[in-house]
C-alpha cells in the first residue's frame, strides 16, 4: 500500500510554482504550447480552444516529499521536462485537428504522453530515493485528459485512457513485474502468437534489439531485478504486437508509429533504465543501452 505522500515543501514550491501553475491549467497550457503560432494571415491560430481543447496532467510537484540537496538539481530538472511535455503534447493536438479515427488523441497523444511522464516520474523517485525515503505512487499523476471542446470523440477518448497507458510502466515492485511477465513471449523480436497472427492479418511483427545479449557481467543482488525487467520488455513487445494486429487499418499513416512503435519504445527505455540502475548500485554501471529501445515494424 502506498504511504500518503507529504507535501511539496513551500521553498520549492516557490522556484516551480510557474511551471506548476502552468501545468495545472489548461487554457494556459494551450496558450503557451501555441505561442507565436499564427496562420498564413498572421493570425493567431484561432481553432485551437474552438476545436482542439488542451491537455491538462496532475501537479507532480506539489506532491513530492521534501527533496535532500544532493537529489534537487536531476528533480528540477525532470519537472522541467513535464512541462515541455505537456507543451509538445498541446502542440501536437492542434496540429492534427481532424486526423485519425475516434480513438486517434488517446493513442496519439494521450497514451504516448503518459507513458512519458510515467519515466520522468519514475527517475524523480529515484533521484529522491538515493539519499531519503523513496516517494511512492507517484505513478498515479501520470495520466492526462483532454479538456475544452476536443477532437471528434475526444469524450470517448478521455475515458478509453487503457488503450495506450502504461500500467506496466511504473518502477515495478517485484510482485507487479512478475504478473505482468506472467503473459510475456520470448525476447525474440516476434512475440509468440501476436506476431504470427499479426502477419497473417496483414499487420506485419513488431521487432525489437535483444537486450539480454548487450548485458555485461550482471552482480548476484541485482539478478532477480535484472530478470524481471527482461521479462517485462517481453511482455511489452507481445502486448504491442497484440495492438498491431487489433488496430490494422486504423488512423493515418503514422498511426503505428505514433500509437504503437512510439508509445513501445518509451516503456522500453524506462525498462532498461532500470535494468542500467540495478546493474550499477553494485558495478559498473552499463551506458548506452537506451540505444536498444526503438523497435521496427517488419512486413
Amino acid at each position: 500500500m502506498s504511504r500518503a505522500l507529504p507535501k511539496y515543501n513551500k521553498r520549492r514550491v516557490a522556484i516551480i510554482g510557474g511551471a506548476a501553475a502552468v501545468a495545472l491549467t489548461g487554457a494556459i497550457v494551450a496558450g503557451s504550447a501555441l505561442a507565436g503560432e499564427t496562420s498564413k494571415s498572421g493570425t493567431a491560430t484561432a481553432r485551437t480552444l474552438a476545436d482542439a481543447g488542451s491537455i491538462t496532467c496532475p501537479d507532480v510537484a506539489s506532491q513530492l516529499p521534501e527533496i535532500p540537496a544532493t537529489a534537487q538539481a536531476e528533480v528540477d530538472r525532470n519537472l522541467t521536462l513535464l512541462q515541455t511535455q505537456i507543451d509538445e503534447a498541446n502542440k501536437r493536438l492542434v496540429d492534427t485537428v481532424g486526423q485519425g479515427g475516434p480513438n486517434f488523441v488517446q493513442n496519439a497523444i494521450l497514451g504516448p504522453l503518459e507513458d512519458k511522464r510515467i519515466a520522468t516520474v519514475n527517475r524523480i523517485a529515484t533521484a529522491i530515493g538515493r539519499t531519503a525515503d523513496k516517494p511512492q505512487g507517484l505513478d498515479a499523476l501520470a495520466p492526462c485528459a483532454l479538456n475544452g471542446g476536443g477532437a471528434a470523440g475526444a469524450g470517448e477518448e478521455a475515458g478509453a485512457g487503457a488503450e495506450a497507458g502504461a500500467g506496466a510502466e511504473a518502477e515495478a515492485t517485484p510482485s507487479e513485474a512478475a504478473s505482468e511477465a506472467a503473459g510475456g513471449a520470448e525476447d525474440t523480436g516476434n512475440a509468440e502468437g501476436a506476431g504470427d497472427a499479426g502477419e497473417a492479418a496483414g499487420a506485419g511483427a513488431i521487432s525489437c534489439p535483444d537486450v539480454a545479449s548487450q548485458l555485461p557481467a550482471i552482480p548476484a543482488t541485482a539478478q532477480a531485478e535484472v530478470d524481471r525487467n527482461l521479462a517485462l520488455l517481453d511482455t511489452q513487445l507481445a502486448e504491442a504486437n497484440k495492438r498491431l494486429v487489433d488496430t490494422v487499418g486504423q488512423g493515418g499513416p503514422n498511426f503505428v508509429q505514433n500509437a504503437i512503435l512510439g508509445p513501445l519504445a518509451d516503456k522500453r527505455n524506462s525498462t532498461i533504465d532500470r535494468i542500467a540502475i540495478s546493474i550499477g548500485r553494485t558495478a559498473e554501471k552499463p551506458q548506452s543501452l537506451g540505444s536498444l529501445a526503438a523497435c521496427t515494424l517488419t512486413q
